[in-house]
Parts: C-alpha cells; structure tokens; sequence
C-alpha cells in the first residue's frame, strides 16, 4: 500500500509542476502581447486554454482517487489537500490569461495608445509574484513563499494607482475610453492573478509547515 501510495504522489507532483510551467508560460506570453501590441501571441495563449482546462480536470481526478483507494495521512494528506487547493488557483490564473490575452487583441489594433507610466511596473511585479510561487513549490521554499505574500499589497497599491490614472485619462481624452477601459480591466486581472499567487504561496507553505497563515497577523514574519 505504501509503494502504490509513495508512486500516486510523485505521479501528483509531477502533473502539478507541469501545470504550473503552462499557465507560467502563458502568463509571460499574455503579458509580452500586452506589451509589443502581438496579436498572435494572444492568440496562442486563448488557445492553450483548452490544455490547461483538462490539465486541472485531471489533476482533480487523481487526488480524489488517491484519497478514496489510500486514506492518506501526515504530510501526505497534507500535500494532497495543499495541490487540491492550488490546482483550482492555478485553473483560475489560466481564465484570467486568457482575459487578459483577449484584451490584448483589442489593444493590437490600437497602437499609438499608450499605457500608464505604472502599468509595466504592475505587469511584472504581478508575473514575478507568480514565478516565485512556483519556484516555491517547486524548491518547497517557505520562505520564497512568505515573500510572496508581502508583495501582493504592492501590487493592490498599484491597481488603485492604475484606477486614478485611468479615470483622469478618461476626464482628459473621452475619445479613448475605450482603450483606458482595455487598461484598466487587464489591472484588474493582473490583481487577480497576484492574488491567486499569494493563495498558493499561502498552500506551499501549509504544505512544507502545516501552518495555515490565511487571515494570520504573523504571516510575513519569517
């Protein structure tokens, strides 16, 4: 039982790290689209959705067939439920692509407008956040991890900047709004994924501590 146990698990690892190295992949893709105006890029990464889609459906399946046929416990039943968990986020991080992707195709037809001073800013510290979770989870590193979870209120910073600057560029060019409109609703989906971000820094780090530091005043103590 042990053996068929220890060979689920590293089968689960290996199909969660996979699917966190696709939706990492499209991240970037969505966000050079955004920035060179590529249309075909956007494109690639609507269409390696589908991929995604099935990859989490899968991914779901074999953690539930791992609790019903081995009752898992300790740090096993702790890294099952902690890749439950982060599947479903890395699922909704590959939605929010796409949107963004979508919005990039509306931009690529329109490029002489040009975006907030702030916006390349949030675009990668957003992407960053998402890299450095990965990378925690895949070097199960707490403290990566923790990192995490201090920068999403950077990025939150930067959405309300980006809201102020999008409402003042309304009031000065009412003809583009648009393109402020396009602007501000990628913000809002790059916000987004710095959350999803910051859930599964939280996941990785309940997963190497048991500690659940959701909600926690001491969750960037390190």
């Amino acid at each position: 039982m042990a053996v068929h146990l220890m060979r689920e698990v590293e089968s689960l690892k290996k199909k969660i790290l996979r699917l966190s190295t696709i939706v990492e992949e499209n991240v970037e893709r969505a966000v050079r689209s955004v920035e060179k105006r590529d249309a075909d890029l956007a494109r690639k990464v609507v269409e390696e959705d589908k991929a995604v889609d099935k990859m989490e459906i899968d991914v779901e399946e074999d953690c539930l067939k791992v609790l019903a046929l081995h009752q898992p416990v300790a740090t096993d039943l702790r890294f099952i439920v902690a890749v439950l968990k982060l599947n479903n986020d890395l699922e909704r991080i590959g939605d929010l692509t796409v949107n963004i992707a979508e919005r990039s195709l509306e931009l690529a037809q329109r490029p002489d407008f040009v975006f907030a001073s702030n916006f390349p800013t949030m675009m990668e510290k957003a992407r960053l956040m998402l890299k450095n979770c990965l990378d925690a989870l895949v070097n199960l590193d707490a403290k990566l991890a923790l990192s995490v979870c201090a920068a999403d209120d950077e990025v939150d910073a930067l959405y309300r900047e980006m809201f102020d600057k999008v409402k003042a560029g309304i009031q000065k060019e009412p003809a583009k709004v648009d393109d402020y409109l396009e602007m501000l609703s990628i913000s809002r989906h790059l916000e987004r994924i710095a959350d999803h971000a910051t859930n599964i820094a939280e996941d990785v780090i309940y997963m190497i501590e048991g500690a659940i530091i959701r909600h926690s005043a001491e969750k960037f103590k390190g």
